[in-house]
């Protein structure tokens, strides 16, 4: 039996301190193009530091390799929603779901109420389905294609479009943060949502009201010029019709009927299979001629049949790259009409695993806890404890890369403390998500922050300032802390 250490602060703020050097120097040197790899090698580098860390505290390796796996596997379900959104992108690219949503969307929409319109829409969409993930995947892409297209800075797009995602993942029952909080603070489901709604409403009225400013006072002189040239082209190349609508409400309608994220996905991208060869027979066979195999069965026909060229032109949109060119640079510059199926989800799930190693390490030797334990000392009041709480949360969405990791720890640190405070446990609950699942989306290292950038195709960098709600939600938990707003206490 080995005997470990107790680290103290300053060993346990090595490695951290090496990420964030580090971090720093690459994303001056390689800009937007960090998360291509080298981010990712940072982390596993940081990881190693934590490990030496680790050994001198007598961790052996196979109890650092534990931690280590142990981590990962607690994010292996998020690894394989990630690279089946891939391939649900590609299909509902292919069967025309998202030129249609973006067909009907221009129809509908217009830079003055844009940003309002999809913040609401992404509310109500992640509330029905309790995911943040999946709205982002679906109805996040449509909204962006659009906006793309109306002229809207990206960035206030996707931040109008997490804001609305992350109100919905937050407020439903449905959802496995706002599940996972309580439970970590001790109340139950539906006290902790009612109890949320005193500092996640005034959130979004705020974020709501900003984005309709910023709708009426932006510039859009020009933006519908080519919109009807726009609309034409999308109609001209793919075959719109409103039962392609069928698809993403089935899936909807799965995730509302608690059926599990992975096989909603997996139904979605089946029938979306199913209406590409529907509705999109053309396109399908245009993409499968353009995929080079040299297969056995190949050898056998002088003439390619229809089926098999129609089955590759499906499985390179569940897999890889597709794109429809419509002859407006608008379009096809921006990549509005393509996808890059489960092969373009690799380098996400590549951060994933990297971050998932430091994590892992940190949690495993005690590091993470002793840097928690440091930050208890300056607490003095409800609102020191709350705020410490806020930004215990927002230190681990920034260390150990996960959202999980930043509601289960603090929950597990805070509980007994709170109680001892005579703390009702909703105040800790609403402190856990208020901070622990809303600013997840804002760290590009965060599996949350990787993810949605990788799905939405913006940077994190680009859509952090814009991310009103995301940004509000914990200062509002902080504000009403201290003027001691509805702060329950346990009864004697």
């Amino acid at each position: 039996m080995s005997t470990h250490k107790t680290p103290t602060l300053f060993q346990s703020f090595i490695p951290i301190i090496f990420l964030i050097l580090l971090l720093s120097l690459n994303v001056g040197l390689f800009g937007s193009y960090s998360l291509d790899g080298s981010n990712q090698i940072v982390l596993i580098l940081s990881g190693a530091v934590a490990a030496i860390m680790a050994f001198r505290l007598g961790f052996t390796w196979d109890e650092i390799l534990e931690g280590i796996v142990s981590t990962i596997s607690s994010a292996m379900g998020s690894i394989l929603i990630l690279l089946l959104i891939g391939s649900l992108a590609g299909a509902w690219m292919l069967s025309g779901v998202v030129p249609a949503m973006i067909y009907y969307g221009l129809k509908i929409l217009n830079p003055t109420i844009f940003l309002f319109a999809a913040c609401v829409i992404c509310a109500v969409v992640s509330m029905a389905t309790g995911s943040s993930w999946t709205t982002a995947a679906t109805v996040g892409i449509a909204l962006i294609g659009i906006a793309t297209t109306l002229g809207i800075h990206v960035g206030w797009a996707a931040g109008a479009i997490l804001s609305g995602a992350y109100f919905g993942d937050k407020m439903s029952p449905l959802s496995d943060t706002t599940n996972l909080a309580p439970a970590m603070a001790g109340t139950d489901l539906f006290t902790h949502i009612r109890y949320m709604t005193i500092t996640t409403g005034p959130s979004m009225v705020i974020a709501l009201i900003v984005f309709l400013i910023v709708g009426f006072t932006q510039d859009t002189t020009g933006t519908l010029e080519g919109k009807e040239q726009i609309l034409a082209a999308i109609s001209g190349r793919f075959n719109i019709s409103g039962w392609l609508f069928i698809v993403p409400a089935v899936v909807i309608i799965l995730i509302v009927r608690k059926v599990s994220a992975l096989p909603a996905l997996l139904i979605g991208t089946l029938l979306a299979a199913v209406f590409a060869f529907i509705f999109q027979p053309n396109l399908v066979r245009e993409v499968g001629a353009q995929v080079g195999g040299d297969g056995w069965l190949l050898s056998y026909f002088q003439t390619m049949p229809a089926i098999f060229i129609s089955f590759m032109g499906m499985m390179q949109a569940f897999i890889g790259d597709i794109s429809f060119n419509t002859g407006i640079a608008e379009l096809d510059q921006n990549g509005l009409l393509s996808s890059s199926g489960m092969f373009g989800m690799l380098k996400t799930v590549w951060l994933i695993l990297a971050a998932m190693v430091f994590g892992g390490i940190m949690e495993k030797s005690g590091m993470l806890k002793r840097i928690a334990q440091a930050i208890m000392r300056m607490v003095s009041s409800t609102g020191s404890l709350i705020t410490s709480t806020i930004g215990s949360c927002v230190f681990f969405n920034l260390t150990a890369s996960d959202q999980y990791l930043a509601i289960v720890i603090p929950g597990r640190m805070y509980k007994d403390i709170y109680r001892e405070k005579g703390l009702a446990p909703e105040n800790l609950s609403r402190s856990l998500e208020d901070a622990g699942t809303v600013t997840s989306v804002l760290v590009p290292w965060n599996t949350c922050g990787a993810y949605h950038a990788g799905v939405l195709g913006v940077a994190t960098g680009t859509y952090l300032p814009y991310c009103i709600f995301n940004i509000v939600s914990p200062l509002m938990s902080i504000a009403v802390a201290y003027l001691g707003y509805k702060i329950k206490r346990i009864d004697k």
